[in-house]
């Protein structure tokens, strides 16, 4: 049993997450075996997020000190908390990634910029493409239109000296 400080302890930590996350997937981890929560652990590392399980009963402070009141419905039997303070998408992903092959791993919600999201939004959420793909499209539409008209100006161009070209012949049979 945990002391009342650890417990402060632990709350002031679920409060930081919240505060700094920019994603965050709660779990039910029930029925993983440890070697399956290992590899788990070890996915989530790589992804550059955290993983830690939490007492419902400090989940839900924290979450109502934050305006997060739609997580207390979900907050029943084992959770645990995959967070990333970088990146909304990385907890997503990594946690559906997760779920697709244990079964016995449930999503309960989760948390993108400050909003509670529902598993489907999660699901949504962990299928965007990663943010460097987003920026590469967003910088080639906004290229596309510039290119089309460089392409454009080049040709009239080469229609001018097509043209000229042309003159230049004729002339030169002309005067021979």
């Amino acid at each position: 049993m945990k002391t009342k400080a650890e417990k402060q302890v632990q709350l002031a930590e679920i409060k930081k997450l919240f505060a700094e996350a920019k994603g965050a997937v709660l779990v039910d981890f029930s029925g993983l075996t440890v070697a399956e929560d290992t590899e788990l652990r070890r996915k989530v590392r790589e992804a550059g997020a955290s993983y830690t399980v939490y007492k419902n009963t400090l989940i839900a402070l924290a979450a109502k000190e934050y305006g997060l009141d739609d997580l207390a419905p979900v907050l029943e039997k084992n959770t645990a908390i995959c967070s990333s303070s970088q990146d909304a998408v990385a907890a997503c992903k990594v946690m559906c990634d997760f779920v697709k092959d244990h079964k016995k791993m449930q999503l309960k919600a989760g948390v993108v910029e400050g909003k509670v999201i529902t598993v489907d939004e999660v699901k949504a959420v962990a299928a965007l493409p990663p943010k460097e793909v987003l920026v590469a499209k967003m910088l080639g539409s906004l290229n596309a239109p510039i290119s089309g008209l460089v392409r454009t100006l080049n040709g009239t161009v080469a229609k001018i000296v097509y043209a000229l070209d042309a003159v230049r012949e004729q002339k030169e049979k002309q005067s021979a």
